[in-house]
Formats: C-alpha cells, sequence, structure tokens
C-alpha cells in the first residue's frame, strides 16, 4: 500500500520541525511542495535530497492525475506547504479529497503533525481555547463586509481566530475596530522568526501601534469580545 505523508513544516524557524518530519522526508519517494523554492531551503538545511514536485492551488488537473497515478505504482509521498500544515488554509485538503475519492482504502493517508500558526497564536493569547472558530482569510472583496459581522457575534460564543496579510491587517482592523470596537484581540506578526510580536488591546489600540511599526510577515488575529471583570491592555 502507498502512503501519502501530510507533513508540517516550519512557519519560520527551521529548527522548529521533528525527528519524524525530518526521517520522512528522507524516505518518500517525491515531496510535494507548494513552492519548491521555498521547501528547497528547508530540505539544504537538513541535506535532504529527496526529489521534489510542485503542487499549489494553480495546478492543473493533469499534475493532480500524475500524483494520483505515482500512487497508483505504489510510491510514498510527502505533501508540504510554504509554512506550517497542509490542507489548513492551503489547497492540500483538496489533493487529499481527490485521492481518498479516487484511490479509496488502497492508499494510507498519514498525518506528520507540527507547527501550526493558528495554534501557535492561541498558545500565547491568553484567551480561552478549550473552544475557537478558525476562519482562515478573510475574503479580499466580496463578502469582507459579511465576513466582519459574522465574526463579532461569533466571538461572543467563542475564541475567534483568522490570518492576514500584510496588505490588508490595516484594512481588517479598521474592519474589527467599526464592527467589534470592544473587543480584546491579540494580533501575532512573524511567528518564531526574528522580529515576532503580539500586539494586544482593542482593535483600535492595536492598529495605532501598528502604524507606527514595520508592517511586514504574514498575521495571525486572535478575536474575542470582553469579559466582565477584564480590563483590555493599553
Amino acid at each position: 500500500m502507498s502512503i501519502l505523508y501530510i507533513v508540517a513544516t516550519p512557519i519560520g524557524n527551521l529548527e522548529d520541525i521533528t525527528l519524524r518530519a525530518l526521517r520522512i522526508l528522507k524516505e518518500v519517494d517525491f515531496i510535494l511542495c507548494e513552492d519548491t523554492r521555498t521547501t528547497q531551503k528547508l530540505l539544504a538545511r537538513y541535506e535532504i535530497k529527496t526529489p521534489t514536485l510542485s503542487y499549489h492551488q494553480h495546478s492543473r488537473l493533469q499534475k493532480t492525475d500524475y500524483i494520483v497515478s505515482l500512487l497508483k505504482e505504489g510510491k510514498n509521498l510527502a505533501l508540504v506547504t510554504d509554512a506550517g500544515t497542509p490542507g489548513i488554509s492551503d489547497p492540500g485538503g483538496k489533493l487529499v479529497e481527490t485521492i481518498t475519492a479516487e484511490l479509496g482504502d488502497s492508499v494510507s493517508i498519514v498525518p506528520i503533525p507540527g507547527p501550526n500558526a493558528a495554534v501557535a497564536a492561541l498558545s500565547v493569547c491568553g484567551f480561552p481555547a478549550d473552544e475557537f472558530l478558525f476562519l482562515g482569510f478573510p475574503p479580499h472583496k466580496k463578502g469582507r463586509q459579511t465576513f466582519f459581522k459574522n465574526l463579532e457575534e461569533e466571538a461572543g460564543k467563542r475564541t475567534v481566530v483568522f490570518y492576514e496579510s500584510p496588505h490588508r491587517i490595516l484594512k481588517s482592523l479598521q474592519s474589527l475596530a467599526e464592527n467589534s470596537p470592544a473587543a480584546e484581540i491579540a494580533v501575532c506578526r512573524e511567528l518564531t522568526k526574528k522580529f515576532e510580536t503580539t500586539y494586544r488591546g482593542t482593535p483600535e489600540k492595536v492598529m495605532e501601534k501598528l502604524k507606527s511599526d514595520k508592517i511586514l510577515g504574514e498575521f495571525v488575529v486572535v478575536v474575542r469580545k470582553p469579559q466582565l471583570g477584564n480590563s483590555v491592555s493599553k
């Protein structure tokens, strides 16, 4: 039986990879990468010579068919994303869906757990994480206003987490300030990297802090409504 390993890779610091993940990346026949250039940096660091193949959101059906054919031949593959866990706001989930639909029990799909930006942010935000809602990236245009209106309602029930790019982080914080002005938020920037920073406060306060700082890297935003007796950090 062939195996497709879903391998989590570092979200920044290249030391954040498990011994098991390194072994699997060395042993498989091919590594499927979101961007082969990005993955090669990790592979070079640990002297891994396994051949790589690109697989990303713009990959054509022929590429998926080729991957399926490799598994039919008995090849073992590892799927990685540029950073973090494949399938989480990532096209890897679609590949797994296709493979399970076409090959069923003839292929084993095995998770190799590790880094995830959303969970890393939850671990340092100080908000309840026994129940949370992950929303991925907000829509760029259509549906964006609805996204933040719904987020305001959901944040009253549980902690909410979403991702944002450096190009839209201020716009998202403005939307939060308009829809949830009293919310408590933690915004994590450049997690596990040299300039890792966590900003805390209301959306307005965090927006002020970010405007006076360099806006770079990916962001994780964690939101909850203020709790009685709690004060939002200034």
